[in-house]
């Protein structure tokens, strides 16, 4: 199973390993698996933190793609399918991540539990 991680679980994974369960930290970090993260945690987690919401480290972008890890671009057949998604989840961002995992059958790694309602396998992290 390939991963596709939440925008939590993107900088856990990269500045604060600990705060994964052991099953995520070793799905992640499994070499026979793709582990990709979405442009949209990207553009979410730079919106926060203009906001003041929380502080990134500084070359955290350059983090995640030098260890590994894959960047999933959103397409406009994401945005359409995260739009027409039934409405369990007001979070735009969450909705585009499930999206994006239906359709390239991927597990989304999130500590977000209210996501099963769409039928996304999930990992819990």
């Amino acid at each position: 199973m390939n991963l596709l991680l939440d925008s939590h679980v993107l900088l856990w994974a990269l500045h604060a390993p600990d705060r994964l369960s052991s099953e995520a930290r070793d799905a992640i970090s499994d070499p026979g698996r793709v582990v990709y993260f979405s442009a949209a945690s990207a553009w979410e987690l730079e919106i926060k933190a203009t906001k003041g919401k929380l502080t990134l480290p500084a070359e955290w972008l350059h983090a995640a793609t030098e260890t590994g890890l894959v960047e999933l671009p959103v397409s406009a057949a994401d945005a359409q399918r995260s739009a027409r998604l039934p409405a369990h989840h007001a979070d735009p961002f969450d909705r585009l991540l499930v999206a994006q995992a239906m359709a390239r059958g991927l597990h989304l790694v999130t500590r977000d539990g209210m996501l099963t309602a769409y039928g996304v396998p999930l990992l819990l992290a």
